[in-house]
């Protein structure tokens, strides 16, 4: 069995000690993704723009699988606000409609106060 680590290059991934996404047999686990854009290191107010790059940093993290939206089995969303959710709708239907994941949603703290968002997904490899 294959073990393949990616990396989108944030800093947080070597000071904590994770990978962006890990590639194990058949599968791709993508970590928790906030709303980073990690090149510029900057966040946006907005949770549906934070879910968007979200759903951007994930989409470079399952190309370097060999993967893609249409492979995702497993979505979770992790938000700081209930009332933050149905805003997000659309953009959850951008990225995984055509996959329809089994989904969860919870309510959490997340490490920054800046961050309204976080996603999780489980996909298939290549």
């Amino acid at each position: 069995m294959t073990r393949k680590l990616i990396s989108s290059g944030s800093e947080f991934e070597s000071k904590i000690g994770y990978s962006r996404a890990v590639v194990d047999g058949d599968y791709v686990f993508v970590a928790g993704t906030t709303g980073y854009d990690y090149r510029a290191m900057t966040i946006s107010d907005s949770v549906v723009e934070q879910a968007e790059q979200c759903f951007k940093n994930i989409g470079e993290a399952l190309a370097q699988a060999g993967s893609g939206f249409d492979r995702v089995v497993r979505v979770r969303y992790i938000f700081t606000e209930r009332r933050d959710h149905a805003a997000c709708w659309p953009v959850f239907r951008k990225y995984l409609g055509a996959a329809r994941p089994a989904a969860t949603m919870f309510i959490a703290g997340l490490a920054d106060e800046k961050m309204k968002i976080e996603i999780e997904v489980t996909a298939r490899a290549g």
